[in-house]
């Protein structure tokens, strides 16, 4: 079984290195995997709502989840399912929500990818074009003015949420106060069927960094190495007072925006650069090439995570959804508190 908490970030330590690579591959395998049985179920009528796919970005988003630790917060995105569950959301969240169960953390009430568990440090997604940045501003805020220093917070972006207002004024917020953010942005080159060329000027998102007076750095959003290395030097220098990084990596969504969507608008020409890689593959490919892996783990690898999702679905689906005439209309807020 995977673990179902978080994993430290790598050390410089070769053997802690691979073992957090193959760990974080793992957690790359089980989204993947995770999210096309989602496909599947909603092509088969069985999902209400939209399922949207990290195919291409689950590199990033594991760096990310895996580089943080208890007591630091991740505001995660719609195709960031790598970086929750090496965060610690248990895939029973996962397929509990998507298939509408009560009991899950949402209790059948949202939309699938607005799940989370606030006091875990998980947010639920408000919306993925840049309105969850200040809200990691708020709790880093809070935790200064109560003196619970040296925790973190990590909010991912698209490229096209960099265009809003809310960006600029969460991004402008945090390096005046100095706050400890990792602002991941993935650049996959179109924010829905919008292409870079009509969604900002500047010749690289990272030179906006130098504007705003925060730390600015780029990565290959498909190898998975670099982006591990990258984000936990990125978190570290956060903690320790460096204030806000902000990390462009460059990539390729593989699939359209959401399974509603066929992506006939992706250049080809995209699809045959570096940045289209397949970041699982590349994954795969340096385990055996380093000989961290041989084949046939990688096929038990594989095959324990579909005996896994197998179980969270049957489960899933054997679960009420909820009951409008009995249900108990209070704020979460409100339950949380009553329940002590």
């Amino acid at each position: 079984m995977l673990p179902t908490t978080p994993v430290p970030h790598p050390t410089s330590k070769a053997s802690d290195f691979s073992e957090t690579f193959r760990r974080a591959y793992r957690w790359m395998l089980l989204a993947r995997l995770a999210e096309e049985k989602m496909a599947s179920l909603y092509r088969a009528g069985k999902i209400t709502g939209g399922v949207f796919l990290g195919k291409g970005q689950e590199a990033i988003s594991v760096a990310t989840g895996i580089a943080l630790r208890d007591g630091d917060v991740f505001a995660p995105l719609i195709r960031d399912q790598a970086g929750r569950l090496a965060f610690g959301e248990s895939l029973l969240d996962f397929t509990l929500t998507y298939m509408g169960a009560r009991s899950g953390p949402m209790r059948g009430r949202d939309g699938n990818v607005h799940r989370g568990r606030p006091r875990e440090g998980m947010l639920p997604m408000i919306s993925h074009l840049g309105a969850m940045v200040s809200v990691v501003n708020g709790i880093l805020m809070a935790n200064r003015f109560q003196g619970r220093l040296g925790s973190v917070g990590a909010a991912s972006l698209g490229e096209g949420a960099t265009s809003t207002g809310a960006f600029h004024e969460a991004l402008n917020q945090a390096a005046v106060e100095k706050l400890p953010l990792i602002l991941v942005i993935t650049n996959n080159q179109y924010s829905y069927s919008t292409p870079n060329s009509r969604q900002f000027a500047c010749a690289d998102l990272v030179d906006k960094a130098a504007g705003y007076g925060v730390s600015g750095h780029t990565v290959d959003g498909t190898d998975l190495a670099d982006c591990l290395k990258l984000i936990g030097n990125a978190v570290e220098c956060a903690r320790a007072g460096g204030g806000p990084q902000l990390v462009i990596a460059t990539s390729l969504r593989l699939v359209g925006h959401g399974e509603h969507d066929d992506s006939h608008y992706v250049s080809a020409h995209l699809r045959e650069m570096p940045l289209g890689r397949d970041c699982l593959t590349v994954a795969e490919s340096r385990i055996l090439s380093e000989s961290w892996a041989d084949k046939v783990t990688l096929d038990s690898w594989h095959r324990d995570s579909l005996h896994q999702i197998e179980e969270a679905v049957a489960y899933s689906t054997r679960e009420a959804a909820p009951d409008p005439a009995q249900e108990d209309w209070c704020a979460y807020s409100s339950r949380q508190l009553s329940e002590g």
